[in-house]
């Protein structure tokens, strides 16, 4: 069976982490967490205190970054200079970061070589927001996962809760509307699904659901001459 490059994107919440990291332990893939790279750029923006705005001082931030994954139990942690910062790329201000910082033309272009050469050969998931119209668009298995915003403000007040994050449903249901009107209509690369995408609406699956769905789709992909 060859191995194949296999794209998740989706909005924020719609279950893509869960989903890429399953799919990928499912398949003995690598994992390549996109979305990762964009928040790791806000996250070290904000530490130099240069602001998101900014776009060719956060695309010198992208040129220099040195980031790496590693899988820490179960769970695909981010090293940035071989700093862990898995959680630090988490917070809601990260996420506002991130998806400011990808909105600039300059910070995609320098982060695509970088992409492209982490999913180099198959036998990889990637997931994020433009993988399959931008990044990897001969990829073998292209997926776009969503939900309704409603659910994905749940999934995401849980997440944080279970960190010890206080936070406010209605706040969080608006940031995500936000994020989802800047992302799907940024000038550059913006968030939709690939032509040749499978759909796949995951307010009403389970995740091992979803995950043997997407798995029988790739390796049906992978037996394909």
């Amino acid at each position: 069976m060859k191995q194949v490059v296999v794209t998740i994107d989706g909005p924020a919440g719609a279950g893509k982490s869960s989903v890429a990291k399953l799919l990928a332990r499912r398949l003995g893939y690598r994992l390549l967490d996109t979305g990762a790279i964009y928040r790791a750029v806000a996250l070290v923006a904000k530490r130099a205190g240069t602001p998101w705005t900014e776009g060719a001082a956060c695309a010198q931030i992208a040129r220099d970054l040195d980031i790496s994954y590693d899988f820490v139990g179960d769970k695909n942690h981010v090293f940035v200079a071989g700093e862990d910062v898995s959680a630090q790329i988490r917070t809601p201000d990260i996420s506002q970061g991130a998806s400011q910082v990808s909105a600039h033309p300059e910070v995609r272009a320098a982060l695509l070589e970088l992409q492209r050469r982490l999913g180099a050969g198959g036998g990889v998931v990637v997931e994020g927001r433009d993988t399959g119209t931008v990044v990897f668009p001969t990829a073998e298995a292209k997926f776009f996962l969503t939900a309704t915003d409603v659910e994905r403000t749940r999934r995401r007040v849980a997440e944080l809760a279970a960190t010890g994050a206080a936070v406010d449903f209605e706040v969080t249901l608006r940031e995500i509307r936000e994020r989802d009107q800047r992302d799907a209509s940024r000038d550059v690369a913006p968030m939709v699904p690939a032509a040749d995408a499978v759909l796949v609406d995951s307010s009403t699956q389970t995740l091992e659901e979803v995950v043997e769905s997407l798995a029988a789709t790739v390796e049906s992909r992978a037996h394909t001459p």
